[in-house]
C-alpha cells in the first residue's frame, strides 16, 4: 500500500541473478527526532554479507538520496548502535551523513543522562544528509592531494 501512494520507495541491487541487498525510502520519518518534520527518513537498509564491500550499499543508498532529492534538500536515518551495525553507520559517515546532536535513542523515546537502556536494535542514533551542493570552496588533506569544488590543496 505505501509504495502504491508513493510513501515508501523500494531499491534493490541484484548481482548475477541474485538479490544483493535493498533499501526502503519513505517520504516522511517515522520516528525519533525528525517525525514532526517532513523529511525523508531511509527506513530499512540491508547488503547480505557475502555481497558487502562491493560497491553494492553506496550504490543502494545514492538510489535512495536520488529520490529523496527530487522531494527534499535533506534525508534522514536512524542507525543502531550495536556491533551488527557497524557496517551501516561506517558507510553512513563515508557518504556525508552526520549524527543530528540529539543522542542516543531507544523505543523512540530520547535516552536522558543516566538512563538505562538496553543494547539492541532498538537502540539508535539519528542522522541526516544535506542532499543539496553546499558551495564548498576548500577541501584540505592532511598527507596527500585532494581535487574537490574549486580548488586544489596540498599539504605534506
Amino acid at each position: 500500500m505505501e509504495q502504491q501512494n508513493k510513501s515508501r520507495f523500494v531499491f534493490v541491487a541484484e548481482l548475477d541473478g541474485h538479490i544483493a541487498g535493498y533499501v526502503t525510502l519513505v517520504r516522511k520519518a517515522k520516528n525519533g527526532p525528525f517525525q514532526a518534520s517532513e523529511l525523508p527518513e531511509v527506513a530499512d537498509f540491508n547488503v547480505f554479507e557475502k555481497y558487502q564491500k562491493q560497491g553494492i550499499g553506496s550504490s543502494l543508498l545514492a538510489a535512495a538520496e536520488n529520490k529523496a532529492e527530487q522531494f527534499s534538500s535533506i534525508i534522514t536515518l536512524g542507525v543502531g548502535l550495536h556491533k551488527g551495525y557497524g557496517a551501516a553507520q561506517r558507510i553512513y559517515v563515508k557518504r556525508g551523513t552526520l549524527p543530528d546532536g540529539s543522542g542516543v535513542w531507544f523505543e523512540n523515546k530520547n535516552v536522558g543522562s543516566g538512563e538505562a537502556c538496553m543494547n539492541n536494535d532498538d537502540l539508535c542514533i539519528y542522522m541526516s544528509k544535506n542532499l543539496k551542493n553546499t558551495n564548498i570552496d576548500y577541501y584540505i588533506r592532511i598527507g596527500g592531494t585532494m581535487n574537490v569544488g574549486k580548488k586544489l590543496c596540498s599539504r605534506g
